[in-house]
């Protein structure tokens, strides 16, 4: 996961979103998302009177960062770290920043109570899953990825490993295993999400359709074919130094983004220096001012105010005002983020324990997919498949 400012204000949640854990045992972190199935049935009493009817199903959402909320979903947070390996990397920082992440997500203000986190290495339904759905997914759907073809291009056929073409198989994966009805995204990442929806209506085709009925299965959809979930504020957050390419931590230049960590000097000195304007007053949606745009937008999502309140506040201040009027609720809203993260990094024992319940849960959910889909894709059983509520 991103630690820069996108990854926390692409995933603000709306105020709909919420988070509850759920699962059994197995491994930890990264970007994308879960919530628990409460599958269990009340049993008819011994007297023979009819069971209950079952409550009705909280939907599921699987996303990466959603650190408030109400509790309207089920929610589990997990740091991919299977996905940061696909360029180079070096073993002991990926170590350190997974866990640097993880103390993110719960400085952000995720309640463990409530929500599970847990590092995606340490599930290992999410490899075996990929594993299977790569046998089922047309090497040209792969090909077709923007994000594969521009990374490949610029590093070259013999700089570039399997995983960065396969990779999205496996986001695919860790939106599958929690039969998933809803998928934060920002708008960069829809193409994924579609790629994953492709997947999952071509497995249900091939093994969970009539013929798996006439074999004896129960039939219906193995996956849930998810939707995805675009914030209406912030779901693009774009450079500081050019307003039409997005905010990244992998951009070459630091000056580009806001992290989470960057301390009150580092701040200010990328504000007063970010690209902005000749034109007179602040205005949203014109496109012949990108950067405008932009950084109003990230005051209105890091405020919390409506599109016409940011309006009525800056659209007479010059880049001077606004500058100040920004950097200020940058330092306001992340200082209490720094603090709590600086807190749980001190404390090894509770970050353990933390990621160990999460995996945990995760596992359990996650292993009910899994033998659900391996029983039908490779024939070994499907006498005891449940199709998806």
């Amino acid at each position: 996961m991103s630690r820069t400012l996108l990854s926390h204000i692409l995933h603000r949640p709306p105020p709909l979103l919420a988070s509850r854990g759920g699962g059994r045992g197995g491994a930890l972190p990264s970007r994308l998302r879960t919530l628990r199935l409460n599958c269990s049935v009340a049993e008819a009493t011994a007297s023979g009177d009819e069971a209950p009817a079952p409550p009705a199903r909280k939907k599921r959402v699987v996303s990466g960062v959603q650190p408030t909320g109400l509790d309207l979903y089920e929610t589990l947070f997990f740091i991919v770290d299977l996905h940061a390996i696909t360029l180079p990397y070096e073993a002991p920082q990926l170590s350190k920043a997974t866990r640097s992440t993880a103390a993110i997500y719960l400085a952000c203000g995720i309640d463990s109570s409530k929500a599970s986190i847990f590092v995606q290495s340490h599930v290992r339904a999410h490899v075996e899953l990929m594993w299977l759905l790569s046998s089922s997914t047309p090497i040209g759907w792969l090909n077709r990825m923007i994000q594969f073809k521009e990374k490949s291009r610029k590093a070259g056929d013999e700089n570039v490993g399997v995983a960065l073409l396969t990779y999205p198989v496996l986001m695919a994966s860790d939106i599958l295993l929690y039969q998933s009805d809803l998928v934060p995204v920002g708008e960069d990442q829809t193409q994924h999400l579609e790629l994953t929806r492709e997947i999952a209506e071509r497995v249900n085709n091939l093994y969970g359709g009539r013929k798996w009925k006439k074999m004896g299965g129960r039939g219906g959809s193995l996956f849930k074919v998810p939707e995805a979930l675009i914030p209406p504020a912030g779901a693009r957050v774009m450079s500081l130094t050019d307003g039409l390419s997005k905010m990244s931590k992998s951009a070459p230049s630091d000056q580009s983004r806001i992290n989470l960590l960057d301390p009150k000097d580092v701040i200010m000195n990328k504000i007063k220096r970010c690209k902005t304007d000749s034109f007179p007053g602040l205005e949203f949606d014109n496109p012949e001012r990108p950067e405008c745009n932009n950084l109003l937008s990230i005051y209105q999502i890091i405020t919390g105010k409506t599109k016409e309140e940011v309006i009525r506040e800056c659209e007479n201040m010059n880049w001077g005002s606004f500058k100040t009027t920004l950097t200020d609720a940058l330092i306001d809203h992340l200082q209490p983020i720094q603090v709590r993260y600086e807190e749980i990094m001190s404390d090894p024992g509770y970050l353990d324990g933390v990621l160990l319940e999460g995996s945990g849960k995760a596992a359990e959910i996650a292993d009910i997919t899994l033998n659900n889909f391996t029983f039908h894709s490779v024939a070994i059983k499907v006498n005891d498949y449940q199709s998806p509520e």
